[in-house]
């Protein structure tokens, strides 16, 4: 059977802004690693989650699909390892996407994510937070997330120290306390979005959509704001201290 396979397929469809030849070649490819993927829904947990660090990032971008489906289950499935799942993805986005601003990379803001990154980022955003440890906090460092679809993601308390999400769609997204100094947020969608109590000293928010986001007791130190939208956002509360509103 491809159950796990064709979820993870039209869970993808559903989400990514990718087109038609991207999506039918995914499809035309399922069958290479049928088999394989098969063979470990009759095995425990632990020995899913053995294999899914093996291969996931490994093979193919069709595999890692996959593999970050069956590992949703897991979590959804058998709480003691929500968290270990999550180390796990965050991991894979780390070191499968990563964001070196002395590249210069910043510039492309049509550039979007690899399906299988945009599917890691999508199980995280939809976690059930209320299996998240106390005092835990998800790492997105240092990732490339350009035109990332995060829209109504949970990422209160994320470290999203210097992530690039130029262009992402944050819309109503919860970044309550989440560390977003020197990010790189240029002409991205935050309407909406909390950011109460978050860190956004030294950020990038030229031509960012900040309308009606809570901003309250937002650092906002050193941050560049050139042609933001701050239509209804609140800002009480927010250190706006040597911020740069213009050229």
């Amino acid at each position: 059977m491809l159950t796990v396979i064709i979820n993870a397929f039209h869970g993808i469809k559903n989400i990514l802004p990718t087109n038609d030849s991207q999506l039918s070649k995914i499809c035309l490819r399922i069958h290479a690693f049928q088999g394989e993927v098969n063979q470990t829904q009759h095995q425990s947990p632990k020995e899913r989650l053995r294999i899914a660090i093996e291969q996931l990032g490994n093979k193919t971008i069709e595999t890692s699909l996959a593999v970050i489906n069956d590992l949703e289950q897991i979590a959804q499935n058998h709480p003691q390892y929500h968290w270990i799942i999550m180390d796990i993805l965050t991991t894979f986005v780390r070191e499968n996407a990563p964001y070196m601003p002395q590249e210069k990379v910043t510039s492309n803001l049509s550039t979007k994510v690899r399906v299988d990154i945009q599917a890691a980022l999508t199980v995280i955003a939809r976690r059930n937070v209320n299996k998240d440890p106390k005092n835990e906090q998800l790492d997105l460092s240092h990732t490339d997330m350009r035109g990332a679809n995060l829209n109504r993601a949970n990422l209160e308390q994320t470290n999203l120290y210097q992530a690039n999400l130029a262009g992402a769609n944050l819309t109503e997204a919860n970044l309550a306390g989440a560390i977003l100094s020197a990010a790189n947020l240029e002409s991205t969608n935050l309407y909406l979005a909390n950011l109460e109590g978050a860190i956004l000293s030294a950020a990038n928010l030229t031509g960012a959509n900040l309308e009606g986001a809570n901003l309250h007791c937002a650092s906002l130190y050193l941050a560049g704001l050139h042609g933001a939208v701050l239509n209804d956002a609140i800002l009480d509360g927010a250190n706006l201290r040597e911020a740069k509103f213009s050229e």
